[in-house]
């Protein structure tokens, strides 16, 4: 079974700084550490592969700096990892960001199944998995709790719903998007981090990817980030004293000027 995890590095902090100029995270001299949600999916490529055999593979885009998040990966137990980085790549939004992990997976062959987390930390959008399954021409299911079997008629998996569980079955190839419910993830062993720590990672240029370049990066994305600033919180408070008719009479004036009644 060949199975590929997307995963991206975001950063450690929640103070997050952007650029005034280019409307983006700053993320030189930030720790960057793997989105949480994606160590779910880590964790059950690996699962998956130890009850059914094969190959996993992990694949990010990003800065050079992304190498130590596919690291990671390499030492938890996935077998091969490959590095998109190229400043073609720069300002990409999701729709540039899973057509670029589209191609790769096209450079790299056959697949079974494509896992991703539920969403990333720093965009919070969701939107990745589904677009690269359509870039794909695939089905995918999101919000995926429990793998219950893998057959000839392909995985039946438990998503979760607001109120409610849905078992389905999905055909192969397919995508398929985690929540945190789904495993633990494990601690690298001192076997895993010498493997990684030695481990060659390929670099993949847009070039190399033989898309169509314009539809990399920030030509390719159709949203724009035109401004970003820190919303005023503004708290007036108002102390009324008197006696008890006159307070209600009081707060159901202000209740009702504020449109609250």
């Amino acid at each position: 079974m060949e199975i590929i995890v997307c995963i991206k590095q975001v950063p450690e902090t929640t103070e997050v700084k952007i650029d005034p100029e280019t409307k983006r995270i700053v993320r030189e001299g930030v720790k960057g550490i793997v989105n949480p949600y994606d160590t779910y999916a880590l964790e059950e490529a690996i699962r998956l592969k130890e009850r059914f055999g094969g190959q996993s593979t992990v694949v990010t885009m990003g800065p050079s700096q992304a190498e130590s998040a596919l690291r990671e990966a390499l030492a938890m137990g996935i077998d091969r990892a490959i590095l998109l980085s190229d400043r073609q790549f720069g300002g990409s939004d999701t729709l540039a960001t899973s057509y670029a992990l589209a191609c790769a997976i096209r450079k790299l062959g056959s697949f079974h199944l494509i896992i991703c987390g539920r969403e990333t930390l720093d965009g919070s959008t969701g939107q990745v998995g589904p677009e690269l399954a359509f870039h794909l021409g695939i089905p995918y299911l999101t919000f995926v709790s429990k793998i219950n079997n893998l057959s000839d008629k392909g995985l039946e998996c438990v998503r979760l719903m607001e109120d409610h569980y849905e078992t389905l079955l999905v055909p192969l190839p397919a995508l398929i998007t985690v929540v945190k419910e789904i495993n633990e993830p494990r601690l690298p062993s001192l076997r895993g981090l010498l493997k990684a720590k030695k481990a060659e990672i390929p670099v993949w240029t847009a070039r190399e990817l033989e898309g169509e370049l314009n539809r990399f990066g920030q030509e390719g994305s159709p949203t724009r980030v035109v401004d970003c600033w820190h919303p005023e919180m503004k708290q007036e408070g108002k102390v009324v004293k008197g006696e008890v008719d006159t307070l209600v009479e009081t707060l159901y004036a202000e209740l009702k000027q504020m449109g609250v009644i």
